[in-house]
């Protein structure tokens, strides 16, 4: 009997959909044109194009004219951060994030602090949540960005981001908002406008789409002139915020995964079944800290197996056929700066594991991976 893999690392990237494949497909073999040509090929890719940003357009209730494709979050958080305070300096130059922020936010937020502005990282508690209090005081009228995201990539732990409008408008900052929203995209019902945000990334390889692909929505309200946040030129493609021939296979990919989500309560319900399924089984096993908080997002559940290392589990697990992570895939098996700042003990820091589901995720796969991490806890070398 063929025994198959076991994927729980969606966290890092999720296997492409057949929507999305068939896509790529059609884009590489019929509509390869160049969307920035005017001959009959070049139209057909700038309609492909098109239909792709709606369909985002449309999972996100906003506006196509307010999706701008990029290669993934990395780069949509890379404009959004980076051209957001250069293009806004003289209103002020304070920017207020948290400390848990994905690698791509905080290396660009240090960027920034190398320019001069002061960047202020709010710190979180043992649930890895910020305080909404110190969300108040940290924005005043000197603050012109915002950035905080919306689910954490490492322990699920979903942040208020609703609150940090409130407190922009409360004090009456010029502030744009931002939400690195890549990991809650397609998971939660999640709408910029609703949640008076300016800027929202995402990003295609989380939802079963391909790499390569991601977009940044910037409401066209407040932010006038796009073109200012641009961080590469030579080129008007994407109203001149991402200049380069668009990866038309990736985007078309993007596009169709985004239309094969499923529904989104539905889905969530699914994913809690699991969870609930799999923290019960963890603790019959014994010896097993749960890192992420109760009311985290289902799909991302972290949690350290004590007196052991993250990494030979991981390969133990590996071996056997069930892949999880020990944290951020962009980390490259670094200690968590999230769980470290959750003021979690050395211990907990060490054993780290990170479960993450998809909607393809089945009962059996947990019960596949409670059995190896199992044998792996008792047949793995401890510290």
């Amino acid at each position: 009997m063929v025994i198959m893999d076991v994927y729980l690392d969606n966290s890092a990237t999720t296997p492409v959909c057949a929507e999305a494949i068939a896509a790529m497909r059609t884009a590489l073999e019929t509509t390869w044109g160049n969307p920035s040509s005017l001959h009959k090929k070049g139209l057909e890719a700038e309609a492909l194009l098109e239909h792709a940003r709606a369909q985002v357009a449309r999972k996100l209730r906003c506006e196509a004219e307010e999706i701008y494709f990029t290669s993934g979050g990395t780069e949509s958080n890379n404009i959004a951060l980076l051209g957001a305070a250069r293009a806004r300096f003289r209103l002020g130059k304070r920017v207020v994030s948290t400390n848990v922020e994905h690698s791509s936010v905080e290396e660009s937020l240090k960027r920034l602090e190398a320019e001069g502005f002061e960047v202020l990282r709010l710190p979180v508690d043992g649930k890895g949540r910020i305080c909404e209090e110190d969300l108040g005081r940290a924005i005043t009228p000197q603050t012109i960005l915002v950035s905080i995201m919306s689910v954490n990539n490492e322990t699920g732990t979903i942040q208020p981001v609703e609150a940090a409008r409130r407190a922009i408008q409360l004090r009456r900052s010029p502030a744009w908002l931002h939400c690195d929203a890549v990991q809650s995209f397609g998971k939660l019902e999640l709408y910029p406008a609703a949640l008076g945000l300016d800027m929202m990334s995402v990003s295609a390889h989380k939802i079963h789409g391909p790499k390569g692909a991601g977009a940044l929505y910037l409401n066209k309200n407040t932010i006038k002139n796009p073109k200012s946040l641009a961080r590469s030129f030579g080129g008007a493609q994407e109203g001149g915020v991402r200049a380069g021939t668009q990866l038309m296979p990736a985007i078309a990919g993007f596009g169709a995964a985004v239309e094969a989500i499923p529904n989104t309560a539905e889905t969530l319900a699914k994913m809690q079944d699991l969870r609930t399924h799999m923290l019960d089984g963890l603790r019959k096993i014994g010896g097993i800290a749960l890192n992420s908080p109760p009311g985290a997002l289902p799909y991302v559940t972290n949690i350290s197996v004590l007196g052991k290392k993250g990494e030979p589990l991981l390969n133990y697990l590996s071996g056997k056929g069930v892949y999880v992570s020990t944290g951020s895939a962009c980390a490259k098996g670094k200690p968590s700066h999230v769980l470290k700042a959750m003021g979690l003990p050395k211990e907990r820091l060490e054993g780290a594991l990170r479960i993450s589901f998809s909607r393809f995720t089945t009962m059996e796969d947990i019960d596949r991976l409670l059995r190896v991490l199992a044998e792996g806890k008792t047949a793995v070398m401890g510290k």
